[in-house]
């Protein structure tokens, strides 16, 4: 899943190093990301998973991104 979610991550930030994402890392305070990345992050997982968020969840690592998408497949 973290591979999976790392080609995702690439589309929101192209000039990212893949090779230092971990399930440890931050999405705010180790990617930068702000409101709009993760909004575009959802985008992606619900293009690339085929489901709709259809409530608020918070994904503060990489690992909780991870966590969710193996609880919903």
């Amino acid at each position: 899943m973290l591979e999976q979610l790392k080609e995702l991550l690439a589309n929101i930030l192209p000039d990212i190093d893949l090779s230092t994402i971990t399930e440890d890392t931050r999405l705010i305070e180790d990617l930068g990301f702000d409101s709009l990345a993760l909004m575009m992050l959802s985008m992606e997982i619900e293009d690339a998973f085929g489901f709709k968020f259809t409530e608020f969840v918070y994904f503060e690592t990489v690992g909780d991104v991870c966590g969710y998408l193996e609880s919903r497949i």
